[in-house]
């Protein structure tokens, strides 16, 4: 079994989504110490954002890309390789202005590509990265679970059925920043969600 953590909080230090996605693996290595881990941190190797220059080097053939093409293609397919080898994926994602981080965003930009991790057939979109078990750890400063303030949910779960990702589990930490015991409580809570999602 191949596990990928991916930790997209801004912060290379004191992270709660990284904490708590770390947890999760850790309980997750319990049952399975056999279990090969892959930690992706992008606060500590940040991602580029998908600009003008990526998408030239990404729409130039193989054959006929530059240096400075294939060498940034070469970080896409970095992360590619990881998600692809992957069994399970853990993600630990703060919320930050009412969405995802830049970081997590760039990930996804990068291992969003046509013909490798989805395609267009006669039927819609095909996600191609089948088979894996996805679960994302959210961390928030307020309350916003099931609420129309959630972006983070919608977004995650329509990116990842797009590539393919059907079987997704959240776990809460919500209001961190309501107080110690209203993140005393939220820690508790996300570490009882922990337990019942990989014991299911």
């Amino acid at each position: 079994m191949n596990i990928l953590q991916i930790n997209s909080s801004a912060k290379s230090e004191g992270s709660q989504s990284t904490r708590l996605a770390s947890k999760l693996v850790e309980r997750l290595r319990i049952d399975n110490p056999e279990a090969t881990l892959t930690v992706r941190d992008l606060s500590r190797t940040p991602h580029p954002v998908l600009d003008e220059a990526a998408l030239q080097a990404l729409f130039t053939p193989a054959d006929q890309r530059t240096a400075e093409h294939s060498a940034r293609v070469a970080l896409d397919d970095a992360l590619i390789a990881e998600i692809q080898a992957a069994d399970i994926v853990v993600l630990g994602v703060p919320m930050y202005n009412f969405g995802v981080s830049a970081q997590l965003k760039n990930w996804i930009d990068a291992i969003t590509r046509a013909q490798v991790t989805f395609r267009y057939t006669a039927n819609g979109p095909e996600g191609l990265l089948k088979g894996k078990k996805v679960y994302v750890v959210l961390t928030r400063g307020g309350l916003y679970r099931n609420t129309p303030s959630d972006t983070q949910v919608p977004y995650l779960k329509t990116i990842f059925t797009f590539l393919g990702l059907t079987d997704v589990q959240f776990v809460y930490a919500e209001g961190l920043a309501m107080g110690p015991e209203a993140e005393q409580k939220a820690i508790t809570s996300a570490h009882e969600q922990i337990e019942e999602a990989v014991a299911a």
